[in-house]
């Protein structure tokens, strides 16, 4: 009987399964075979979202109480949370809660409740990624972001008038953008989301997810009166698509951790001193055009 089953192997369809089962689960644990699924990482995709979106309005909503206005008016209360500077600023605040309640989760599934080491798990070495290269890349986006604005016209966003409400908005956001926003959001996207979603549908789809997905909730923070802003949008795009492919390239989560704080970092650098830029150049155009007219 039990030499008639063993000759029959290829009668039982669900041997096959199993085998890929098997052999999925006895690789090593690394950034492209995760102890978690699709599901969990879409799962902590989606709370990161929520947290994002509750916790403002959590610590914006006493204050907005406070300041007696018509709740049934609801253009103007999100007038007067985007422009008036205290609201800005609890909003912005709230953002830290939000980004490490979503770090907390991303680290109780990437472990496995400290079964996997966290860091190991996702890819934390540069294979071979530069800062340079992070430096030449922002160069590069830096020069197709000025020729976008050109080809469809800048367009002032909701976040362009938050950071107009105060100079320590300016600062907040500089901030979070270059020292929270990079890892949280690659932890997410690059690292979850990707590494789950490479291993079930492959590169291609994976890439093309991911990069889509990080765009698309991106949009109405470049965007004014459900009006987007196109420049920023397909430049956003375009950088998913390089950061996706450099965690393709390197097998690691931190090449991509690195770049974005790179592009984070230099753009709140010049977004602090853009009034000094500005008064620097209103001040010496003028005696640069009169020395440059003495040679016409």
């Amino acid at each position: 009987m039990q030499n008639y089953e063993l000759n029959n192997a290829e009668n039982f369809p669900q041997l096959p399964v199993q085998k890929e089962t098997l052999k999925a689960e006895t690789l090593p644990v690394s950034p492209n075979n995760p102890p978690w699924n699709g599901w969990m990482a879409f799962g902590v995709w989606a709370a990161s979202v929520i947290f994002i979106y509750i916790f403002p309005n959590l610590f914006l909503l006493p204050y907005l109480a406070n300041q007696q206005l018509d709740f049934s008016n609801q253009s103007g209360v999100l007038e007067f949370a985007k422009t008036d500077p205290t609201a800005v600023l609890i909003l912005l605040i709230a953002v830290i809660p939000a980004h490490v309640c979503t770090l907390i989760l991303a680290w109780l599934v990437v472990t496995r409740f400290r079964k996997f080491s966290f860091r190991k798990t996702l890819g934390w070495n540069l294979n071979g990624f530069k800062i340079w290269h992070s430096l030449a890349i922002f160069t590069i986006f830096y020069a197709i972001a000025v020729l976008l604005i050109k080809f469809f016209g800048a367009v002032e966003t909701d976040f362009d008038r938050m950071l107009k409400s105060s100079r320590t908005a300016v600062y907040f956001v500089a901030f979070l953008a270059t020292f929270t926003a990079p890892l949280v959001e690659e932890v997410v996207y690059r690292g979850l989301l990707y590494s789950a979603f490479q291993r079930r549908f492959g590169i291609a789809l994976a890439v093309l997810f991911v990069t889509v997905l990080f765009t698309a909730v991106h949009i109405p923070q470049y965007s004014n009166e459900n009006i987007p802003n196109y420049a920023s949008v397909i430049t956003l795009l375009l950088l998913s698509f390089t950061l996706t492919l450099i965690r393709v390239r390197t097998k690691n989560l931190l090449p991509c951790v690195l770049l974005h704080t790179v592009i984070n970092g230099v753009q709140s650098v010049l977004l602090i001193f853009q009034p000094y830029i500005e008064n620097y150049i209103e001040t010496y155009k003028p005696k640069t055009e009169a020395f440059f007219h003495l040679f016409k």
